[in-house]
């Protein structure tokens, strides 16, 4: 297995400054109850103040201790039950896969889940109307979206994705579908902007190759032509008369050569629905353009292009409702919010495709999870771990520091009670 090398992850600017306010605190304490030991005969609230101080410490150092042994040894000694994540990274990763085989990824589960949600309604709402600002709910998501696709990277998301996009080409047939749009097309009458497009692009071809038609001519016209100079006459006339023809097939909607093209795209249509040599011809040859390098490459193109996009906008999801993308997004959150008939076309499909998934690949994501877990270094997942959980960590050094200095308070106050 391959390991992912270490990376220079800093650690979030956050996550810093809540780490100097705890130690700073920590310090801070530590000063007090020197100076109240200093002064304590001087006046009896100095005893109050060198308790606080000194319950303080013992809080602070605890919770720094109980903290600091989650990601590394406290003071890089070998303390049993220290450094409790690297060590136990690959148990972690194996819980993990299984919390999600168990509680989201089992088809029955996965199904009970989605029966009653109303996701083409919370989509539309939140297209409709997006919420503004950063959160700390929605740069959280952002933020776990950014790791997952960086720490699954392109070659094993992409490498399912597309597995997945390759399998439903193969097991569509495309055949029928194509000849059901092409006579939808004739009926509608949109195949003849095609077929002028097709006698303009040939007429420009004509014009733009002239010189090709007047070679052959000379070429293959005999000594006796070219001596008396009729094979440039021949090749103007034959230059001529193509160009006349693709004018007035050009003018001429109900031209005789017009109408064997249109009669011959109708019975390709049919073809392509009811013949089965045809419709055999056509999944031969989809399956050799999948099996394309080149279709390959357009395919890893995609991905590539659609994960970059992704990831940009789970950076920077306010960049994604901007501008005109923005619009559209806001507009179609507002049809979903009104047609209900596409809510609950969206709502059905989004249920069978998760239920599918679950159901073909969860147990390769199960194991996705899990080796990428084990994939990583120790140095590379408690960096990662306590860049996405290290500041609200340090919250509690500075809570236990103060709640150790007012229980401390209070037993002092206790004993003089006394």
């Amino acid at each position: 297995m391959v390991r992912t090398p270490p990376t220079s992850e800093a650690p979030p600017a956050a996550l810093v400054r809540m780490r100097m306010v705890a130690t700073g605190l920590l310090l801070v304490m530590a000063v007090l109850f020197l100076v109240a030991r200093a002064q304590v005969g001087i006046h009896p609230a100095w005893g109050f103040v060198r308790a606080f101080a000194e319950a303080a410490m013992v809080g602070g150092l605890a919770d720094w201790f109980a903290v600091t042994a989650l990601f590394r040894h406290p003071l890089g000694l070998p303390i049993p039950h220290t450094a409790i994540v690297p060590r136990n990274k690959d148990r972690i990763g194996d819980t993990l896969a299984l919390f999600l085989r168990d509680n989201f990824l089992v088809s029955r589960v996965v199904a009970r889940r989605m029966r009653g949600l109303d996701i083409a309604g919370a989509a539309g709402r939140w297209l409709a109307n997006p919420p503004g600002g950063g959160g700390r709910i929605r740069a959280g998501a952002s933020r776990l979206m950014v790791e997952m696709m960086q720490a699954f990277g392109p070659d094993r998301l992409g490498g399912m994705v597309k597995a997945t996009i390759a399998q439903k080409l193969r097991s569509t047939e495309v055949a029928p579908i194509l000849g059901q749009v092409l006579t939808a097309a004739i009926a509608d009458q949109r195949h003849k902007p095609l077929l002028d497009g097709a006698i303009r692009w040939s007429a420009g071809l004509l014009r733009a190759n002239d010189h090709l038609i007047r070679a052959m001519v000379h070429d293959r016209g005999g000594a006796l032509l070219r001596w008396t100079g009729l094979d440039e006459t021949v090749a103007n006339k034959l230059i001529d008369g193509l160009d006349r023809l693709l004018s007035d097939m050009a003018d001429d909607p109900d031209h005789p050569l017009r109408l064997k093209a249109e009669e011959g795209l109708t019975r390709l249509a049919h073809d392509l629905q009811h013949d089965p040599q045809m419709r055999e011809r056509v999944e031969v040859a989809k399956a050799q353009l999948i099996d394309n390098p080149a279709m390959q490459r357009w395919i890893d193109g995609l991905w590539e292009q659609a994960r970059a996009r992704m990831l940009r906008i789970a950076r920077d999801p306010e960049a994604a409702m901007a501008g005109k993308l923005g619009d559209m997004l806001r507009q179609f959150g507002t049809t979903l919010q009104t047609d209900a008939r596409l809510a609950t076309t969206i709502n059905r499909f989004v249920r069978r495709a998760v239920v599918g998934t679950a159901a073909d690949y969860g147990d390769g994501i199960v194991r996705l999870v899990s080796e990428t877990v084990r994939g990583w270094d120790s140095r590379t997942i408690t960096r990662r771990l306590e860049n996405a959980v290290g500041r609200d960590l340090q919250y509690i050094r500075v809570n236990g520091t103060l709640v150790g200095g007012l229980v401390g308070l209070t037993i002092h106050a206790i004993d003089l009670s006394l």
